[in-house]
């Protein structure tokens, strides 16, 4: 039987998307993908009624963490909200979304306490939490400020993407291009870098772990002749990195190193911005690729598709990423 630190705690998500589902289906195939137990901290009502709308065989019972070892082979264990959730596929309710921020932030509290091995989020509807009053831009910073607020720490998490063949990690994620190079310091690259090595030898088990380095133009600035940055920004931090013993390359061209060849060099890679980290993996493999949130002092991973309110009561989504997810939070290391 698995212990405590075993579970994983789900954050259900937007309830109007298809989190729910994917939380049905994901237990269903529990036994077939050799998942981790896991729970829910969402709404037990949403989740039985999303399960009878769609005709899906999945028993719901609410229950409390220690309970959750002994529920998980039966039913889908549900840690229930203050906050009630309603039962509205593809349809947003701004009154959902304090559910929806109570369940990230009792999942994060129980994975800080050492209560759950690790958090694995299903996908928020930003727009709805906005309409609501939330401050952050998305999960990642949400979290971020969770930890400072728990431990009076300042946190810097750093998005990675995983899939079976790439990791990318963006360096400038959710803003527009044009203020990626103003945005791009050596501070921040810095920072990104160190932290990305440090997770992946600490979480992912890699001892020497390679990193590659984009650069941020076009045949990675082309000796200067098509942008300055890669020259006076990205290649001092990576000259930085190497002198420490770091295995650190580039800048590289990004059009030239995500091929079958160029990956076997490497075990992650850091990208200067959003789609030039997240284009890659999505097409090598959208399905299984993961978020994966570095930096904090607990795991957490999620899907990395949205909410797909168009069919959220059709019953086709598919669950492949968020078992991914799980998969992946019970490989890593706490």
């Amino acid at each position: 039987m698995s212990s405590q630190t075993d579970i994983l705690a789900m954050s259900i998500g937007e309830p109007a998307g298809i989190g729910p589902e994917l939380a049905l289906k994901a237990w269903l195939a529990r036994d077939d993908e050799n998942l981790p137990p896991f729970v829910v901290f969402g709404d037990p009502q949403l989740l039985a009624e999303r399960a009878k709308r769609l005709s899906l065989s999945v028993p719901v019972r609410a229950c409390n963490l220690r309970e959750v070892t002994g529920i998980f082979p039966d039913a889908l264990p549900v840690l229930p909200l203050n906050c009630a959730m309603t039962d509205h596929p593809g349809h947003l309710q701004v009154s959902d979304a304090p559910g929806v921020i109570e369940a990230i932030e009792k999942a994060t509290i129980a994975a800080m306490a050492g209560d759950v091995k690790a958090v694995v989020t299903c996908p928020i509807q930003k727009k709805n939490l906005y309409d609501f009053g939330f401050e952050y831009p998305g999960h990642t910073e949400f979290l971020g400020a969770l930890v400072e607020r728990k431990t009076g720490k300042k946190a810097k998490p750093v998005m990675m993407l995983a899939g079976p063949e790439l990791r990318t990690v963006p360096v400038t994620c959710h803003i527009p291009i044009e203020k990626v190079s103003e945005a791009l310091t050596p501070e921040l690259l810095e920072e990104t870098a160190r932290i990305t090595l440090a997770d992946l030898a600490g979480r992912f088990g890699i001892a020497n772990p390679r990193l590659a380095i984009t650069g941020l133009n076009p045949h990675a600035g082309e000796a200067g002749s098509m942008g300055s940055e890669d020259l006076t920004v990205i290649a001092p931090v990576i000259e930085t990195l190497r002198k420490e013993g770091f295995e650190v390359t580039g800048p590289h061209p990004a059009d030239t190193l995500f091929n079958p060849r160029a990956r076997k060099g490497y075990d992650a890679v850091l990208a200067m911005y959003h789609d030039q980290a997240l284009i890659p993996v999505k097409t090598i493999a959208f399905d299984e690729t993961v978020n994966v949130t570095l930096g904090l002092p607990f795991i957490r991973t999620s899907p990395d598709h949205g909410t797909a309110l168009d069919i959220a009561s059709k019953g086709i989504a598919n669950p492949s990423s968020l078992i991914a997810a799980l998969k992946l939070a019970g490989q890593l290391k706490p």
